[in-house]
């Protein structure tokens, strides 16, 4: 795709849905240059996401302002970031990290999603996510001892583009119910990794303390 200015990310296509029937459908705002559908380079199916490249770049805030449904699943438009952009983007996340050491732009293949319907299974969460890029692993975190889902889960994609692209809103509509989607940080880049531990050593000598208290009565 040579144009990025006419470009759109379109997310959360059905698998049934091909190049054909994007074009067939944006054809109705305007002249389409080209679409494409996004597939597996191993498996060849669908990824869930493609673009469309409209000839007059004016008719996106235009397609931007309707929701769309094709074959029969509400999909996600979204204006498609220019190389330059991207280049931006990954050089303002590298720097940012580099200097702050901040957590929300420590680049990161592996989401944390929070406020998922307890409804929700492990097909339908991979099923959602596929939309912006190959998923390689779905966790569903359950408790224990009821064995029911404690409402949040984890995504890892095959590159950190995909959650780039996740990121672009905070809160999505997953199986009916707003869910909240976050950078998963690995353990050794969290300075609070430590905290329990210390904590357990101070409620250890808190403990001592008024062991100390209680056999003279100073308590």
């Amino acid at each position: 795709m040579d144009s990025d200015q006419g470009k759109l990310f379109i997310g959360g296509i059905s698998w049934e849905t091909d190049e054909d029937k994007l074009n067939e459908y944006f054809q109705g705002y305007g002249e389409v240059l080209q679409t494409v559908v996004m597939r597996d380079k191993l498996t060849g199916k669908p990824r869930g996401f493609g673009f469309v490249v409209f000839a007059d770049p004016n008719i996106l805030d235009r397609v931007l302002q309707d929701s769309h449904v094709i074959d029969n699943r509400t999909v996600e438009a979204k204006r498609a970031l220019s190389r330059d952009e991207q280049q931006s983007s990954k050089a303002g996340n590298f720097n940012s990290s580099r200097n702050y050491g901040s957590g929300e732009n420590t680049r990161t293949k592996k989401i944390f999603v929070g406020g998922l319907s307890p409804t929700l299974d492990e097909d339908g969460f991979r099923q959602y996510f596929e939309s912006y890029g190959t998923v390689t692993d779905v966790a569903i975190i359950f408790d224990q001892q009821t064995n029911r889902p404690r409402g949040f889960g984890f995504i890892s994609f095959d590159s950190e583009d995909a959650v780039d692209r996740v990121l672009h809103k905070t809160f999505h509509d997953l199986n009916g119910k707003q869910v909240e989607v976050k950078r998963a940080l690995p353990k050794d880049a969290n300075p609070w990794r430590q905290w329990p531990f210390h904590w357990r050593q101070w409620q250890w000598r808190l403990s001592g303390i008024r062991s100390f208290c209680w056999q003279f009565e100073l308590l």
